[in-house]
This record gives C-alpha cells, structure tokens and sequence, in this order.
C-alpha cells in the first residue's frame, strides 16, 4: 500500500532538501521577476503615436525641418546661449603694471636714491566660493530656456506643414466635388433642354441652369486659387519656390477616423510636452539660483597684488597685498537684488500655475470641439448623406414626369454636394483639432457654431455655397508664433 510522504521524509532523501530548495528559489525568482516586469510596465507612460502622415506628407515634413530659416536661428540661440556659460564662471582678467617712481624732475635717481625705482605689479581677484557656480547654474539654465524655444519652433514648423497640407487635400477634394455637381447640372440641363423641345417645360429652367453653370465656374476659380495657397504655404515652410507643384495622392476620406484618436486630448500630456510650461518651471530655480547668488554676493571678491620693485645698484623691494571690497551699502544693492530674485522666482511659480490652466482649458476646448465633430461625422456617415443622394434622384426623376419644378432639382443638387462637402470639412477640422493638441497650442478653439453661413465645417453648419474657405482648425493660426509670444515666458 502506497503510504504519503511526509516533509520530513523527503528532506531525508540525498540530495531532496538542497534540489528542492534551489526549485523554491528559483520559482521565488521567477516571480519576483514577473511582477517587477509588471509593476515597470504599469510605471512606464504610454507610448504616443504620432499624428498620421503619408509618404508626401512626410517628406514635406522633413523637407521643412531642414530648410526653416525660422528653426536654423532657433538653433543659433541655443549655440550664443551655450557660449555664455564658460563666460558665466570665468574668473576676472588679471591686471599687469608698470610704474616708475622718481625722486625729483631734473635727473633719474633710480639706485642713488632709496624710495626710486621701476615696479611691475600683479593683480588677481578671486571670486568668493561658490559664486562661480551659481553663475554657471543661471547661465546654463538660460541655455535650458533656448532649446525650448527650439523645439516650439519643431512643433509649431511641423503643425503649419501638416495644417496646410491638410487644406491642400480638402480644397483638391472640394474641386472633385465641384466636378460632380458640374456633372449632375449637366444631366438636369439635358432633362430641362428635352422638356422644353417638347413642350413640358419653360424658358426659364434653362436660362436657370446656364446661370447657376456660371456660377459654378465661379467657385472653381475661388478654390483654385485657395489650392494656389495652400501649395505656396507648403513651398515656403520647405524653401522651395512658391509655384513648384505639390503632388498628393490622399484625400480627406482616407484619413484615420477621428472617433478613434480622441484619447490625444489628455491634459497630462499636454503638460509633459509644452515648451512653454517647461520655460516658466526653468524660471522657478533660475530665479532662485540668482537670490543665492545675490545673498553671496556680500561676501567679497579678494584681489591679491603682488609686485617687485627695481632700485638699480640698491636691493630690490616686493609688496603683497589682499583687498576687497566692503559692503557697506548691501541694503541697497546686495539685499535688494536678493528681494528682486525672490520677487522673480514666485512670479515664475504664477506664471507655471497659470500656464497649467491655461493648458487644461485649452485641451478641454480642443476636446469638446472634437466630440461634437465626431458626432457630426457619424450623423453623415449614419445616413444623412444617403437620405441626401435619395433625395437628389428622387426629385430629379420627379422633374422629369413633370412633378417638381428645376429650381426644385438645382437645390437638391446643391444640397447633396454641399453636405458631402461639409462631411469632409468636418473630418478636415476634426484633424486640424488634433494638429493643434499635438502643437500644444495656447490659441483657443472656436466652439461648433449651428450656423448656417458658409461651410466652415463646423456641426450644422454652412450652406449650399462651395467657394472660397478652408479646413482652418477652430482656433488654429496659419503661422504660429515663437515660444514666448503665446504667453509661454520663452
């Protein structure tokens, strides 16, 4: 009969109890391993991915970063900063002299008179401890300051590219668009021309067909000309010269649906990656390295002289000597510019608070602004642009049999395109959103207006008009300003 072992017995096997508790330790191991692996991956931050971009846009991008004269001046900022730091704690020049000391104006008494001679002098002054250091801090802070401003100028160089891109697309699809209302006027004109020849119909719907064919043509130059812009945009961020044709092969459809990337509007993100908020937090210990500095500063920097004096025949004389000055009007230089110090570092402390609001607001806008488009696109997407191109066929097949009059048939026409227009603005402002949030931009966002004028693109708005305009993100500048002129402290 099998009998169980006990742990006692097992242990009394050769070579049991250290076998079993190199397993234990090895299954300890191993689990100390998995979940510190799990505890590191719950710590490390989530990857970003970037924005979407095709092999155009790409290049465009990286064409823009490398002939930006914009970003080239940025980067020499950063150099002449990076200069100053060696100067910062550099000690002062020693100073050199030469004198002579005579006895008399008629003849030189030098080695027949005992107080004349040639003496040569050196000065060295020697910063108190710690001062040189404190320089440097400051100086290599305000280093710290520029490459912010630089990579503001990456962020803002890549933001304008894809901007314009982006309209580029738009203002190509809307010309596609345009075509494909050009064609449905084409077909209404034939029905109206065949009614009238036999009777059904009057003058006037073909007089009202060629007029709106004029007007037409009307907004194609409007758009050829904002297609002219937005190319001359691209050619000037990538030095290129301004009429050199840009190719694109994507259109506004093919973009990754915005519904997927609203997790992009995160504040903590937004305040990891603002230069201007890094600025304005390099400012709290600049300022409080220069009150340190100001307080060290009534301790005095120590000038040693040393010098010889030549008497010809007669010995030679030498002086040392070590002097400073006293502070005896710290009250109003040392300690004020102490007070001024402190004064700065609780203005930066303001400024870094006010910078995180600022940041969260701006995020919370672009945020809102974004749902209400994502939810506009789904209403496109859910039928309205089939109800749309049902209701063009519908009345162009009523016109036909006589049941509708052609304005009738023109304004279902227009309506189809311009809801198929506004479809694609939305999606174009939807991304524009997400260039601005990936920017950290300070300008606001305009809210979804209920308007009907023009197609901006925005939820229920625009009209049934095709020209002019663009897919500007809601509160999106074309040109954005260096870091600091936005409120950032750069």
């Amino acid at each position: 009969m099998n009998q169980a072992r006990s742990p006692e017995g097992e242990s009394k096997r050769p070579g049991a109890g250290p076998a079993r508790r190199a397993r234990v330790a090895l299954a300890g191991a191993l689990a100390a391993l998995v979940l510190l692996a799990g505890d590191a991956a719950a710590a490390a931050p989530p990857t970003r991915v970037g924005l979407p971009a095709d092999a155009t846009l790409t290049a465009l991008i990286a064409a823009s970063l490398s002939a930006r004269p914009e970003l080239s001046g940025a980067e020499a900022t950063v150099r002449a900063a990076e200069e100053r730091v060696p100067q910062a704690e550099a000690w002062s020049d020693p100073m050199v002299q030469i004198g002579i000391q005579n006895d008399g104006f008629t003849s030189f008494e030098i080695g027949t008179m005992e107080s004349s001679f040639v003496s040569v002098m050196v000065s060295q002054t020697f910063p108190w401890p710690g001062k040189q250091g404190l320089r440097r801090s400051v100086a290599e802070l305000g280093v710290d300051e520029t490459r912010l401003s630089v990579a503001r100028v990456r962020l803002s160089t890549e933001a304008e590219v894809r901007r314009a891109y982006l309209d580029l697309l738009l203002t190509r699809d809307r010309l596609t668009l345009l075509e494909r209302l050009d064609a449905l006027w084409q077909t209404s004109v034939g029905v109206a021309l065949a009614r009238y020849r036999a009777g059904d119909g009057s003058q006037s719907d073909v007089l009202r067909a060629q007029l709106e064919k004029s007007r037409l043509e009307q907004r194609r130059i409007a758009l050829r000309a904002e297609e002219q812009r937005s190319t001359q945009a691209l050619n000037r961020l990538r030095g290129r010269p301004l009429d050199e044709p840009v190719t694109t092969s994507a259109h506004v459809r093919d973009l990754p649906p915005p519904a997927t990337l609203e997790a992009r509007f995160a504040p903590e993100a937004a305040l990891a990656r603002s230069p201007e908020l890094a600025a304005a937090r390099l400012g709290i210990p600049r300022a409080q390295h220069a009150v340190a500095l100001a307080e060290k500063s009534v301790y005095p920097d120590l000038t040693v002289t040393a010098g010889i004096m030549i008497r010809g025949a007669m010995p030679p004389m030498w002086l040392a000597s070590v002097g400073g000055p006293l502070p005896i009007f710290s009250g109003d230089k040392q300690s004020r510019a102490a007070n001024e110090g402190r004064a700065w570092a609780s203005a930066a402390e303001s400024d870094v608070a006010a910078l995180e609001q600022l940041l969260h607001l701006r995020t919370a806008e672009r945020k809102t602004a974004f749902q209400a488009l994502v939810a506009t696109i789904a209403l496109y997407e859910q039928g309205l642009l089939v109800q749309s191109e049902a209701t063009t066929e519908s009345t162009l097949a009523s016109y036909r049999v006589g049941k509708v009059t052609f304005p009738s048939v023109l304004e279902a026409s227009a309506g189809f395109l311009a809801d198929q227009e506004r479809y694609l603005q939305s999606i174009a402002a939807a991304h524009q959103l997400l260039i601005a949030e990936e920017e950290v931009s300070l300008l606001p966002s305009a809210s979804p207006s209920g308007g009907s004028g023009g197609a901006s693109g925005m939820p229920g708005s625009g009209g049934s008009s095709m020209g002019g305009g663009s897919a500007a993100a809601p509160g999106a500048a074309t040109e954005t300003a260096p870091a600091g002129s936005s409120g950032g402290g750069m």
